[in-house]
């Protein structure tokens, strides 16, 4: 049975968050369900979620976006996604999909073998000229399933 908080949530039309303050979005292709993601996003995580969204368009004006496993993803048409994030507790992970391939290599290894990371924690000051170079080049790259 659903907790208060939660039914309350959904009644109030807003979308209820996760573990590690994830909000639960439902999937959906196209730009509207990553923003409802991002204003769902809690506190500080909504102006990361808000970067990173603007970041990805400037660098890659044609990104196809969608919100599958409540997540954002971002990719390109028939190339396959390229970039995902997803809220935790103390970070917002930024998943590179193929960021094994990128110079430099993003800082966090994954079980992935291809995959790699940057966590963006509360009071970071992230290098949006690093992240905009690895979305340039992952946007290149063949990406992870179709979009």
């Amino acid at each position: 049975m659903a907790d208060k908080t939660s039914e309350k949530s959904v009644k109030a039309g807003e979308p209820v968050l996760l573990a590690g303050g994830n909000p639960q979005i439902a999937k959906g292709d196209g730009d509207a369900p990553v923003q409802a993601y991002i204003a769902a996003m809690p506190g500080w995580k909504r102006d990361i979620g808000e970067r990173l969204d603007a970041l990805v368009v400037r660098t890659v004006p044609e990104v196809h976006k969608a919100v599958k496993w409540n997540s954002p993803f971002y990719g390109l048409e028939g190339q396959g996604w390229f970039l995902g994030f997803h809220c935790f507790t103390k970070y917002v992970k930024v998943t590179f999909f193929r960021g094994s391939s990128l110079r430099p290599m993003p800082p966090v290894a994954s079980k992935d073998e291809n995959a790699r990371y940057v966590h963006i924690s509360e009071g970071d000051q992230f290098d949006e000229a690093q992240l905009a170079a690895w979305v340039e080049q992952a946007s290149r790259l063949p990406g992870w399933g179709t979009t």
